[in-house]
């Protein structure tokens, strides 16, 4: 039987003090700056602040994140979030990602599903959606061939240097 978090290849465990380098990596990736809206690196010291007083309760802030790890070695390999929750109306934006060298092998598919029994089972959300840039093609496949289907375009959402991109909402219904 698979449990709430974890299957046999990957687990999904709250994110820990000791993971500040790992904040470090992945919020100073300009790379994905576009993806995460950031537009200045964060310091080591405020990313230990937010790790000091984040509680983990989507109640009181809105956001509940997880470190994909191999159930086996307990190597991170991505970050996923429930983001912008909104308990009247049941739903949560959904933030994942995967570290490049563990793109391609499946670990993306298996949080989105083990995330989304959480959201269902644990915390009664009806519907998760995602904002994927439009050029983001492997993204938008993974998502839509889980379920997720597409109610808009976001024209001209997101700006990459002088250039303006579009953003497809998607939306998954869980129950």
């Amino acid at each position: 039987m698979e449990k709430l978090l974890s299957n046999s290849t990957i687990t999904l465990r709250a994110i820990e003090p000791t993971d500040l380098d790992l904040l470090y990596r992945r919020e100073n990736d300009t790379d994905l700056w576009a993806v995460t809206n950031t537009h200045a690196p964060y310091s080591r010291q405020m990313l230990w602040q937010y790790l000091q007083s984040y509680t983990g309760d989507i109640y009181a802030s809105q956001e509940v994140r997880f470190v994909v790890t191999l159930t086996g070695t307990g190597e991170a390999v991505g970050l996923l979030e429930l983001m912008h929750f909104d308990p009247f109306n049941n739903r949560a934006e959904l933030g994942l990602c995967i570290f490049g060298e563990y793109r391609g092998k499946g670990y993306g598919r298996q949080a989105l599903r083990l995330i989304e029994g959480y959201a269902a089972r644990h915390i009664g959300l009806k519907q998760i959606y995602v904002m994927i840039q439009s050029s983001n093609a492997d993204c938008l496949a993974l998502f839509k061939s889980e379920g997720y289907r597409e109610v808009g375009i976001l024209e001209a959402w997101v700006k990459r240097g002088n250039t303006y991109h579009d953003t497809v909402l998607l939306q998954h219904q869980l129950f």
